[in-house]
């Protein structure tokens, strides 16, 4: 099985019972999601995996993005540019405007 070097996950706001409630949700976040997966074909990215996550209990902060492992939390992903600067983040290993926000 092949690893990724990072995966990102992205709130969707999903409740246990599956039905999309909260902040990240109503912000857009699922829409994003298709950005995100032809963003990373189109670049040629080979080594990251997306997955949509039921709620993140950040809401005050939302659409919320997580990439791990390297334990980067991102707030306010409701954009493509937004998507682009993560997945630029990630191309160039340097994480920095993150870390500091």
């Amino acid at each position: 099985m092949n690893k990724p070097d990072h995966h990102i996950f992205l709130c969707a706001s999903y409740r246990v019972s599956g039905e999309p409630k909260g902040i990240c949700h109503k912000k857009g976040s699922v829409n994003l999601l298709q950005y995100i997966e032809e963003e990373i074909v189109d670049r040629g990215i080979t080594n990251v995996l997306v997955s949509s996550t039921g709620c993140l209990k950040q809401c005050d902060h939302g659409p919320v993005m997580v990439i791990y492992p390297d334990n980067i939390w991102i707030k306010g992903v409701v954009s493509e540019d937004a998507i682009d600067d993560v997945l630029d983040a990630i191309e160039d290993n340097n994480f920095d405007q993150f870390i500091a926000a």
